[in-house]
């Protein structure tokens, strides 16, 4: 008895005190709320405007950061496809292109690229991001050197890093093209030549207020802009390189080399599906919710019937569903809808992903044929789709959606009302950027291998660009030695 009393008397003693100090915390502290007061008028609420700017800001530097990681997706897909002893050599480069760019682009590309100025390249703010700006000022209230972004309102560096990203895109298809032959160097080189010089003038062009944006050629995420002026360079570096040691036999036969992880290819596919998802939809540059969700939508339908119709094909021509060419379907109605995925309905984007899906398998075919060795595929994936999203905003844009490219030079496509102008603008537009791109990457290709060669010797090729290379191998445990 005595002890339940005891616990009663602990137990209301301890809420009196509990009370006791709700009550203290509750009461109002005269120094406490002048502070709250001065603070609260200080700092003014935030506006629509205000929360705008956050959302948009929050939205491009996130799907920028999904574009960042494809870098990964890129260094999967290139090492799974080649063979194991120039793994480190693919990742390395991998590696090494995305900071050699985005070196360069801070440098001079942005300025070279979205300076305002002439048609032909930015004259204006050229050095180190450095140019007059009032971002997020956006339209008639922007006060600065790049005006061609005026349409975004979110702060500079948050323009620039989502420009960075893609361009550094650019730049990783030319290595898996040119692997498994090219010296290390060579290619930093040959990086640094694309951010400064090739990327940025293509740039100003199409994104940067240039002549073809003022013509109305549309591109909206990059299938020229990225992946057609990547596949250009490529396939003037793998012209002058040459094939690999016994890729083509005598006859016209064609050897296949397998690449040494198609485990490691997959997971890269996958890793670039998924950073597709900020390629296209982060391109509107703004948390639009309607525009936002359709476009992830036309991107994946496209991915989808990529990867169908190049299974298929591949199966038919082939005699077996080859993973490599369902993995590079995929991509292909991935690069094909960069362009178009804006302008074009859901039944659209499947019938340019599947289009692109042929287009894939039936360009690796030929580039095997005319004895243009591409260990990945790359030529196949983002040059010939590339070219082929391009035409496809003259053929498949819509009138109710054209208007998202804000260029009143535009026009809807053939199929859907809007006559033959657009896509005559688009065919001038893709063939211009070619003629560019593929002179100025085979004089810096030739330049290279005039000064310092661009081709490893035929011993290292044959033991491997790890050990020749980076003095490196990706799969120690797998190289047999002998103890004597």
């Amino acid at each position: 008895m005595n002890r339940r009393w005891l616990v009663r008397c602990v137990l209301l003693v301890g809420a009196i005190a509990l009370l006791g100090r709700v009550a203290v915390a509750d009461a109002p502290d005269a120094t406490t709320t002048a502070a709250t007061q001065d603070v609260s008028t200080a700092a003014p609420a935030l506006t629509l405007g205000d929360m705008k700017v956050m959302i948009d800001t929050i939205w491009v530097l996130v799907t920028a950061m999904l574009v960042f990681f494809m870098n990964l997706g890129f260094a999967c897909v290139e090492s799974g496809f080649c063979q194991a002893k120039n793994c480190v050599n693919i990742l390395s480069k991998n590696f090494v292109v995305f900071a050699v760019t985005a070196i360069g682009f801070w440098l001079i590309g942005w300025g070279l690229m979205f300076g305002d100025g002439g048609p032909f390249v930015g004259e204006r703010g050229l050095f180190m991001v450095a140019g007059a700006d009032n971002s997020p000022a956006v339209l008639d209230a922007y006060r600065g050197d790049y005006a061609a972004l005026n349409w975004t309102g979110v702060p500079l560096w948050a323009k620039f890093f989502f420009q960075l990203v893609f361009a550094g895109t650019a730049a990783t298809i030319v290595s898996g093209a040119v692997a498994e032959r090219i010296k290390y160097l060579s290619f930093i080189l040959f990086s640094l030549v694309m951010a400064v010089a090739v990327y940025p003038v293509v740039g100003h062009w199409i994104w940067g207020g240039g002549w073809l944006q003022t013509r109305g050629f549309l591109d909206f995420a990059g299938s020229t802009q990225v992946h057609s002026v990547g596949g250009w360079a490529a396939l003037a570096g793998v012209v002058i390189l040459g094939p690999r040691i016994g890729k083509y036999a005598v006859g016209g036969r064609v050897n296949a080399i397998p690449g040494h992880n198609l485990s490691l290819a997959a997971i890269g596919t996958f890793v670039l599906w998924f950073g597709w998802f900020g390629f296209n939809p982060g391109s509107t540059m703004a948390a639009d919710p309607s525009a936002i969700s359709e476009i992830l939508v036309t991107t994946n339908t496209a991915a989808a019937g990529g990867a169908l119709a190049a299974t298929a094909l591949a199966w038919v021509l082939l005699g077996k569903p080859d993973l490599g060419m369902t993995l590079n379907g995929c991509l292909a109605g991935l690069v094909a809808i960069t362009a178009p995925c804006a302008f074009v309905n859901v039944g659209a984007s499947l019938l340019i992903g599947v289009l692109a899906g042929v287009i894939v398998v039936s360009g690796v075919l030929f580039f095997d044929r005319v004895r243009c060795d591409d260990p990945v595929g790359a030529l196949s994936v983002h040059l010939l789709n590339g070219v082929f999203g391009t035409i496809c905003v003259g053929l498949f844009a819509t009138p109710d959606r054209i208007g998202r490219s804000g260029n009143a030079a535009a026009e809807a496509g053939l199929f859907y009302g809007g006559g033959t102008d657009q896509l005559v603008t688009q065919i001038v537009g893709a063939l211009a950027c070619a003629a560019y791109v593929a002179i100025a990457a085979t004089l810096a290709w030739l330049a290279l291998r005039a000064t310092v060669g661009i081709r490893v010797s035929a011993e290292e090729e044959l033991d491997g660009l790890d050990h020749g290379e980076h003095g490196n191998r990706a799969y120690p445990t797998f190289v047999l030695t002998s103890i004597e």
